[in-house]
């Protein structure tokens, strides 16, 4: 299987309450309505605490500024992810790139796929 993590960063005009709430309660259920079309095995939305839960552990490394949130979705392979190009694939990942413009800033919201190598668990 193979990954997808995307760090998401609200628009300014956002904010973190009304974001978290979109995405989960508006994206979420879209996501999940296009699953099988797109072929996502599993969805899941992290969502980040408030700024002042984290500041300690950030501050003891010097890190860039946190998410709003993280997306990660998983498929059977990127080739076969690549092979779907159904006109029915390319409406939805149509329809989820629109939402998405509605609360998502995607210059500040770094996205790759991945495969998971797991140490425990």
């Amino acid at each position: 299987m193979i990954k997808l993590t995307y760090c998401l960063t609200r628009l300014p005009h956002l904010s973190r309450e009304a974001f978290q709430d979109y995405w989960f309660n508006t994206h979420g259920p879209l996501v999940a309505s296009v699953a099988e079309t797109l072929q996502i095995r599993r969805y899941v939305q992290l969502h980040s605490l408030p700024a002042d839960a984290s500041a300690p552990l950030r501050a003891s490394r010097d890190t860039p500024p946190e998410y709003d949130g993280v997306a990660q979705l998983w498929y059977d392979s990127l080739e076969r992810l690549l092979a779907n190009r159904s006109a029915a694939s390319s409406e939805a990942a149509a329809l989820l790139l629109e939402d998405e413009r509605r609360f998502i800033d995607f210059s500040k919201s770094p996205l790759w796929w991945g495969e998971e190598r797991v140490i425990l668990g």
